[in-house]
């Protein structure tokens, strides 16, 4: 069950003062996501690029926060910085309360169950259902594939430039599409889907743009992420795929691809708005119970 916000009781003529304010963090690999709220209605969301144990904990206490909740890899050594009383919770506990607030929040319809996938350096499917959350698989292809071979690719990790690039980029110069390999086409199968992702790179062998290169490595975590989870979402029998994470932030191009390829194949997929702070929302809405 999903923890609800409980207002503080009020008094018949008295001034119960201000909201006490919470705070959760999602501890990642490169960044941390923050949620901070002082009421049920107020909610600040934003993110720390320094994940080291001493600068989280002084940015955290100048909020001076009632209570602290915290999930992640880096979780544990930010506790024992805020002095050992802020509680860890698992990630996928995290992750599952909070997708159903930002659910909730975005007013639109709450599934009872679905598949929530979590794509940030990687990616994570975790089975919500209202028994609890469950992690049923995932993949090592995530934004840190896309920043690692940019960087050997492109010469630049930095994951906006990388975006910013694909956008402009034809996929189809660098990957091999069906058609290319048979020009008559195969029965049941369109011409158009992608056959091999980099293949021309080795049959055509030349400089190419970097454009180009950045719009197929966006589509070789796209497509076989998205691929992933439709057979993760049908082997739990679920047509709902919600998605977050950091790496779907400002990528209309991964975002475009996973909803295409869950069509495709009978699901449906949802973006969570503000998705990459899905973990810290959940951290902090198990911290107010």
């Amino acid at each position: 069950m999903i923890p609800k916000a409980v207002p503080s009781p009020r008094k018949a003529g008295r001034d119960p003062g201000p909201e006490p304010v919470l705070l959760g963090a999602d501890v990642g690999a490169s960044l941390t996501k923050i949620a901070v709220t002082s009421s049920e209605a107020a909610l600040d969301l934003h993110w720390v690029s320094d994940t080291t144990p001493d600068a989280l904990s002084a940015h955290i206490a100048s909020f001076a926060p009632a209570r602290v909740g915290l999930t992640g890899g880096g979780a544990a050594p930010l506790a024992v910085a805020l002095g050992g009383e802020a509680p860890e919770f698992s990630e996928f506990d995290a992750w599952g309360t909070g997708a159903q607030v930002l659910l909730e929040r975005s007013g639109g319809e709450r599934p009872e169950r679905f598949l929530l996938v979590s794509v940030g350096t990687g990616t994570s499917a975790m089975l919500v259902e209202p028994s609890g959350t469950t992690r049923v698989g995932g993949t090592a292809l995530g934004g840190g594939t896309v920043a690692g071979l940019a960087a050997a690719l492109l010469g630049t990790s930095e994951f906006d430039t990388i975006i910013e690039q694909a956008q402009r980029g034809n996929r189809w110069n660098v990957d091999l599409r069906l058609s290319d390999i048979y020009p008559g086409g195969i029965e049941a199968l369109t011409s158009k889907i992608n056959a091999a992702s980099f293949a021309k790179l080795a049959r055509e062998p030349k400089s190419y743009d970097p454009s180009d290169l950045a719009g197929a490595l966006i589509a070789l975590v796209g497509e076989n992420v998205g691929l992933i989870c439709v057979g993760l979402a049908k082997a739990a029998g679920v047509e709902r795929i919600v998605y977050g994470g950091t790496t779907l932030r400002n990528n209309p191009a991964i975002v475009q691809l996973l909803h295409g390829t869950a069509a495709i194949h009978g699901c449906e997929a949802i973006f969570l708005a503000d998705g990459e702070y899905t973990g810290a929302v959940g951290a902090l809405e198990l911290a107010r119970s």
